[in-house]
């Protein structure tokens, strides 16, 4: 059995948290998710602080940029100033295609930004077209044998 990639999803959007769990389904990619619904919860998960003392060691981070407490960009610096976190691929999934998130999200070194588009059948599509939702996982690689960094592929994807 293939070793699932532990997903730490980052958003306060219930029908959003919906999408993204179906598109993992959708393509067979053995997942394990923890879902956060705001930027405060995000660092104490991560930070093993408060109630959010799991040993989930996500090999993915895929966060918004506009959640409640404490935003995305901000968040997303937190990680890769941390020598502890900042190895962890990190995807901004979010509404916004503004220039300006874009380029404060690559200066706070994002691996991959995606605009959302406003409907499942959109997402869909760029999942379809960003080699499954910037994750790669050739069907003759065994995923257990692999580190995170192996088998995701990273670009900036607007909608």
């Amino acid at each position: 059995m293939k070793k699932p990639v532990k997903v730490l999803l980052v958003e306060d959007n219930p029908a959003d948290i919906r999408w993204t769990v179906e598109i993992f389904k959708e393509y067979h990619i053995p997942t394990e998710i923890r879902t956060v619904k705001d930027g405060a919860e995000a660092l104490n998960f991560l930070y093993r602080k408060g109630k959010c003392k799991d040993n989930f060691n996500p090999d993915i981070i895929i966060l918004d940029l506009y959640l409640p407490l404490i935003n995305g960009h901000e968040i997303l610096k937190r990680i890769k100033n941390d020598k502890n976190l900042n190895s962890i691929p990190a995807i901004i999934l979010t509404a916004s295609n503004s220039p300006e998130d874009v380029k404060i999200a690559y200066k706070n070194h994002v691996d991959c930004y995606i605009s959302k588009p406003l409907d499942f059948r959109g997402l869909m599509k760029i999942i379809q077209h960003t080699g499954k939702f910037g994750l790669t996982v050739p069907s003759m690689l065994d995923i257990s044998k692999c580190q995170a960094c192996d088998i995701f592929r990273f670009k900036h994807y607007p909608v």
